[in-house]
């Protein structure tokens, strides 16, 4: 039987070979029953990571973005099956960017608008990388930005970027991309505060998350643990180019929705404590266990479920903003229906309603060692149970 003695040894392993220093928690029912720190957050000044370390999210900012976004569903300011061009006007007449047999590209009308489903379930049709028309497209509507406005606000950028001929009809595919972007563009036309601002007052307050947010607060900053960049011998390297640290400086203008913010193990063990058991936290209700379930729920056809695995994912599906468990004989040992994200810098949580468990796991490294790490973490948590 597996102890919580070998996730321990585990965390000082992968210190050999991966980070400065990590974190992980588990909790059950509200309760802590694994809660570790190991390394350092500087390897110049061998300042060891605490429970105050502060962590960049990059990805796992999703988990907390469509969860607000789905507290917004559930007081009925949108539907899934909105087309999105009713809260962004610009994005009505969606142009798809058609590759031809001789490499060419066709712009055309797609075929059907751009659902809120499709934004959250990566279904809309820009991606976060390639070479293919939709990316030069963008990536030519952000520098237009840059050159016009400076630094621009999210709104700023959704507008701008209805512009860009998507790689595909809405819902046809999956493409990890700017969907979550249009998501958290949603939070802040419906409810009328920008993300941070909606994030702080309905989520970060109410489950006493002190130490997350978009724009350095306090000591934040001091608290940050430095980003190294892990090299084929081995070595590490402090790598400020990963950080993106001038996007949490406090006149900073740009909140994303799918990376941006910075957050603590122990305030991000809140969260997912509060998802794994129904909305609840500490006696509060925060969101309805149904609006969870919904979110959990894959969203993905056959098609796209092709597109979405890579042996990191197999057995999962993709639902709103998180992938979710359909399929355990892949090799998973927790229950269906479990479900999470990654940041690209190695955060990790995992949340399951039927065990009431949730498990954070947090370093800033890259490439950050997660087909290795994450799976193992999760595999000696569900031995234990």
């Amino acid at each position: 039987m597996a102890d919580f003695k070998e996730l321990s040894r585990l965390l000082e392993e992968i210190l050999e070979q991966g980070p400065a220093g990590c974190g992980c928690a588990v909790a059950r029912n509200g309760e802590i029953l694994f809660e570790e720190y190991h390394g350092v957050k500087d390897l110049e000044s061998g300042e060891p990571i605490t429970a105050d370390s502060v962590y960049r999210q990059y990805s796992t900012t999703k988990v907390a973005v469509c969860t607000g976004a789905m507290m917004l569903l559930e007081r009925g300011k949108f539907l899934l099956n909105d087309p999105i061009y009713e809260y962004f006007p610009e994005w009505k007449d969606t142009m798809v960017a058609q590759p031809e047999e001789d490499g060419s590209y066709r712009v055309r009308p797609a075929k059907r608008p751009i659902l809120i489903r499709d934004c959250f379930s990566m279904a809309m049709g820009i991606g976060y990388g390639g070479t293919d028309y939709t990316h030069q497209a963008a990536e030519k509507v952000r520098a237009q930005l840059r050159a016009n406005v400076g630094e621009y606000t999210l709104q700023q950028e959704i507008k701008a970027m209805a512009e860009v001929p998507v790689a595909f009809d809405p819902g046809t595919h999956w493409l990890y991309g700017f969907g979550h972007e249009l998501v958290a563009g949603l939070i802040e036309v419906v409810s009328g505060k920008g993300v941070g601002q909606f994030l702080k007052e309905e989520l970060f307050e109410p489950l006493d998350m002190k130490n997350t947010g978009y724009h350095y607060f306090g000591d934040i900053r001091e608290r940050m643990v430095t980003t190294y960049l892990l090299k084929e011998d081995g070595s590490r390297e402090a790598s400020p180019y990963f950080q993106r640290d001038e996007l949490f400086e406090p006149e900073a203008k740009y909140e994303g929705g799918g990376a941006g913010l910075f957050s603590t193990v122990r305030d991000y063990l809140a969260l997912t404590q509060m998802l794994a058991c129904g909305g609840e936290y500490q006696g509060r209700k925060i969101m309805g266990r149904k609006t969870i379930d919904l979110m959990r729920c894959n969203q993905l056809n056959e098609q796209q479920l092709k597109e979405f695995r890579n042996p990191y994912l197999e057995g999962y599906g993709y639902g709103c903003g998180v992938r979710t468990l359909m399929d355990p004989s892949a090799g998973v040992n927790s229950s269906v229906g479990e479900f999470g994200w990654t940041g690209m810098l190695g955060t990790y949580v995992s949340i399951d309603p039927a065990e009431k468990l949730s498990l954070v796991y947090m370093h800033n490294l890259f490439p950050n060692r997660e087909a290795y790490i994450h799976p193992r973490i999760r595999n000696i948590v569900y031995g234990v149970l």
